[in-house]
């Protein structure tokens, strides 16, 4: 296997990923991009119309059957055997109360933290796992930290900017950043519980539009969960008492996490709790966004994951876990053992006994 000799730390900084992305937009300006890759990004508008409630039962259905499976072959080009998302008919907007600021004033600030956070629940935590969302909540409220959800928000640009279409990805910008700000205007911390939608914030939009001030306002008060609550312990602010142990937990780190460079949060906090042993996988899951459901690709992504697929086996452990939903569902289909896996935020909440 070979490197390119030209990436950082080289002085010539040759920043690939983004190059290939440059290629991907020339391709999708000049009118290249595949119809089925329009619709596998286009997760605001196939998530609203899964949302309703017997569309999203006929589409979990069809997803669940070897015969609508083979249909969905053969309309979007999508793997039979990919693992494709659940959706919900009662999302996590749906689920829970957009306005929460009665329990604002309780907020405690610590460090850099305000102590109440306005939460991007982001497409895959609103239609597909809306337990995600919950269980963030449900954990930062243990840690007496507000939460509540902005007001409205779109997809934050993740899906359309691996498309190269750039142009959705500014629509998606002139939307969400507005809205994040009237939150952060008001002392309001920003949390998503998905690293893609994190990143996109904290360094894909501000590389895009580098002289906006207003995206670097919002990159500067973006978290990811588990570093916002390990900056709130570094000023004694986390609640450290742990009802239940977690034993053994093979833990996979997300690369849109990894890339972050925050350290392992989710590692250490999962550390704190008593009787437990993280064993930290760092390998991709070759899921990459839509990359594993495509029928030309997913055979690919699997041969990536299946280092990460061993280690978990060979880890005998209790749990195993991903920060990227999609991510532990890659690692699932890999293991065909009927075990699945579990988000750190359940398992911190399990912990918590709450």
């Amino acid at each position: 296997m070979t490197k390119c000799p030209y990436v950082p730390p080289h002085e010539w900084n040759v920043d690939f990923p983004h190059l290939m992305l440059r290629a991907k937009a020339v391709k999708h300006q000049q009118g290249k991009t595949r119809s089925r890759d329009k619709i596998l990004s286009a997760t605001d508008a196939v998530g609203t119309l899964a949302g309703i409630p017997i569309v999203s039962a006929l589409v979990n259905a069809v997803n669940r059957n070897k015969i609508g499976r083979r249909v969905v072959e053969e309309l979007f080009e999508v793997h039979p055997d990919a693992v494709l998302p659940e959706y919900h008919s009662k999302t996590l907007r749906r689920r829970i109360s957009i306005d929460r600021d009665k329990i604002a004033s309780t907020a405690v600030a610590a460090g850099p933290t305000h102590g109440k956070v306005a939460l991007f629940a982001t497409c895959y935590a609103n239609y597909n796992e809306p337990a995600l969302g919950e269980d963030l909540i449900a954990v930062f409220e243990h840690n007496k930290i507000p939460v509540r959800l902005t007001d409205t928000e779109r997809c934050c640009g993740m899906p359309k900017l691996e498309l190269g279409d750039l142009e959705a990805v500014d629509k998606a910008k002139q939307m969400n950043i507005p809205q994040l700000l009237k939150f952060i205007d008001q002392g309001w911390d920003i949390v998503a519980p998905v690293p893609s939608c994190v990143l996109m914030f904290k360094q894909e939009l501000p590389l895009l539009f580098p002289n906006d001030a207003d995206v670097a306002r919002v990159r500067d008060h973006v978290y990811d969960p588990f570093e916002y609550l390990m900056l709130r312990h570094k000023h004694g602010r986390l609640n450290t008492y742990f009802k239940n142990s977690l034993g053994k937990i093979a833990y996979h780190v997300a690369c849109h996490l990894r890339v972050q460079n925050i350290g392992m949060k989710t590692r250490d906090l999962l550390q704190l709790v008593p009787d437990t042993v993280v064993d930290v996988i760092e390998r991709c899951s070759g899921h990459d966004g839509t990359y594993a459901v495509k029928k030309e690709f997913h055979e690919v992504s699997m041969k990536i994951c299946k280092p990460v697929i061993k280690r978990v086996e060979k880890s005998v452990a209790d749990h195993y876990s991903s920060d990227c939903p999609m991510a532990g569902h890659q690692i699932e289909n890999g293991l065909q053992n009927g075990r699945e896996p579990e988000h750190p935020l359940k398992l911190l909440r399990h912990a918590y006994g709450i």
